[in-house]
């Protein structure tokens, strides 16, 4: 049987290589969910740029929260694990 997991990470408005607040609003969601579904074991990532969260449906055999909120972080986003739910 398979367990997958729902958590919600927050993450941060801007990257940490851009000053541009207009270039963050048209790429963060799109960067934030590419990078999570990069990660093994993700099976479905829902980013709202409004929220300023992304919610990870994932494996918990397969990958940990540690390499979720490493993948945001090496997008340039970094993000803290919000709320968690089996």
């Amino acid at each position: 049987k398979k367990l997958l997991l729902a958590s919600i990470l927050s993450f941060g408005l801007l990257p940490a290589w851009s000053g541009s607040a207009l270039a963050a609003s048209e790429v963060c969601p799109i960067t934030v969910k590419k990078a999570l579904q990069k990660v093994s074991g993700v099976d479905r990532v829902d980013v709202s740029f409004e929220k300023k969260e992304a919610v990870v449906t994932y494996d918990d055999s397969k990958t940990t929260m540690e390499r979720l909120i490493k993948a945001t972080g090496d997008a340039g986003y970094p993000s803290v694990l919000k709320a968690a739910a089996a």
